[in-house]
């Protein structure tokens, strides 16, 4: 077989992005250690356009693809690249070309990416959004390295992509490690969404008394509006979900999220790059503290249970979800504005010039956080490409309009004991940010006290001035 491309590791994900690539008529050579996972590769496949030739070894997977070869790797974030990295480099030949289609770290991707260019070989990091029906159905694509390398995948990664009104949500967003930089923050937003809309969850149910079914038919009303998005109808969904018992899905599911790590580089990340984002790091601590069950329930048992019913505090039933919706779209605008504040600032720091509407657009199919909004998002960020989002429209309206719902909400959830992290953050970032005259001249003059790490004034010049103490 003289085969287009190659993929290495045929799981869940690795399964559904050759069966993809075959659909769409190119001919796959894939390899995995586990021969059931080829197996049923090969039984997939049968009925597709394309071929998928099922290798017995890396030895194999080589020989079947064509020069200058490509070969994605879908394995386990980590060490377990570096393994493939290794044991395949000694049987590629000069411009053969690895591809890191998992969830790596940008960091390890920048290094990789220099240690096997001074080998002759080329490497892209390439971050894959919409799990695995994404993959097999049309995933976003977010990809970095060299652009000539990028030009040598471009045509079958766009073949395969998600499409948004005809346009492949696929592109380059620069050198090295920029492409996992972008899929690491659609993650650390993706966090604080499922985050803020766990948080309008537990409102209606705590502090509303609403059943699953009167919950989900409100997401499923905010989905039919600005608020429409893959995770709004999503939740709508599982709400609804029955166990075999005929009682909702949701009320016998155990309260702790697990993570896979990349909304805590977020995080890091946006600490790291001054560029603060924290709907993001409240998303993360709030999974953190989700996974503490025993230590909650002690906790609950020796200071009582929290939640409070919220009574008339938003009104009827019918004002208290028209504020939650409200709230939830600025909270939407406030995730978005942070996740590309950490974009704009990685770009600046690493020399990347990622173009921030490019990325608005790729997330607009296929990807786990598409919604309504990222169609004005990319006009806004082409507009003006150095503005924070919230001062450009229509967003400055939506917070103008939506700041008094989301500040009762979380005025409500704070006075009857609701947690509500990502909202709050979403509000108390917005009044930093709109507060011309804030308190870190008082940080000034403590820094200064116990370290003289001096100060600036409002009224003459210089920096590094010193109070009068000793």
């Amino acid at each position: 077989m003289d085969a287009d491309i190659g993929i290495i590791g045929v799981g869940v994900m690795g399964a559904a992005l050759a069966l993809n690539l075959a659909e769409k008529g190119f001919r796959v050579a894939v390899h995995d250690s586990d021969f059931d996972r080829m197996l049923a590769a090969r039984h997939a496949a049968k009925d597709l356009k394309g071929e998928i030739e099922v290798t017995e070894s890396p030895a194999a997977l080589v020989e079947a693809v064509r020069k200058p070869r490509p070969f994605v790797i879908l394995t386990p974030a980590g060490p377990a690249v570096d393994s493939v990295i290794a044991a395949y480099s000694p049987l590629l030949a000069e411009g053969d070309l690895l591809i890191d289609a998992g969830n790596s770290d940008f960091h390890d991707t920048r290094r990789r990416s220099a240690a096997l260019e001074k080998t002759g070989l080329a490497f892209l990091g390439l971050g894959l959004s919409g799990g695995a029906e994404g993959a097999r159905h049309g995933p976003s694509i977010m990809a970095g390295g060299s652009p000539a390398l990028w030009k040598r995948v471009e045509a079958p990664l766009s073949a395969i992509a998600a499409r948004h009104e005809g346009e492949p949500c696929c592109a380059w967003f620069g050198p090295d490690g920029a492409g996992h930089f972008v899929k690491t923050i659609h993650n650390g937003v993706e966090y604080a969404e499922m985050q803020m809309l766990a948080e309008a969850y537990a409102l209606m149910r705590d502090g509303l008394a609403m059943a699953p079914s009167e919950i989900a038919a409100a997401f499923a009303a905010w989905n039919a509006g600005p608020l429409a998005s893959y995770l709004t109808e999503i939740t709508a969904t599982v709400l609804l979900a029955e166990a075999e018992t005929g009682a909702p899905l949701i009320d016998l599911v155990q309260d702790r999220a697990g993570q896979k790590g990349t909304g805590g580089w977020s995080a890091l990340e946006a600490l790291r790059l001054a560029a603060p984002a924290p709907m993001i790091e409240a998303a993360v601590g709030a999974r953190n503290l989700s996974a503490r069950k025993a230590e909650r329930l002690r906790l609950e048992r020796q200071f009582g249970p929290a939640p409070r019913p919220l009574g008339e505090a938003l009104g009827s039933r019918e004002e208290a979800l028209s504020a939650l919706g409200a709230a939830l779209l600025a909270g939407r605008v406030a995730g978005f504005a942070q996740g590309f504040e950490v974009l704009r600032a990685a770009s600046h720091q690493y020399g990347w010039a990622m173009d921030l509407a490019a990325i608005a657009r790729v997330w607009r199919a296929g990807c786990i956080i598409r919604c309504a909004l990222l169609d004005p998002m990319a006009a806004a960020l082409e507009a003006a490409p150095e503005a924070a989002l919230i001062a450009s429209a229509p967003f400055d309206a939506i917070m103008r309009e939506s700041e008094g719902p989301l500040r009762r909400i979380v005025s409500a959830a704070a006075a009857h004991g609701l947690p509500a992290p990502a909202l709050a953050g979403a509000l108390f970032w917005f009044d930093q940010l709109r507060t011309g005259r804030g308190a870190a001249n008082l940080i000034q003059l403590q820094r200064d006290y116990f370290g003289r790490h001096g100060f600036e004034r409002v009224d003459r010049e210089g920096t590094g001035l010193h109070g009068p103490w000793a």
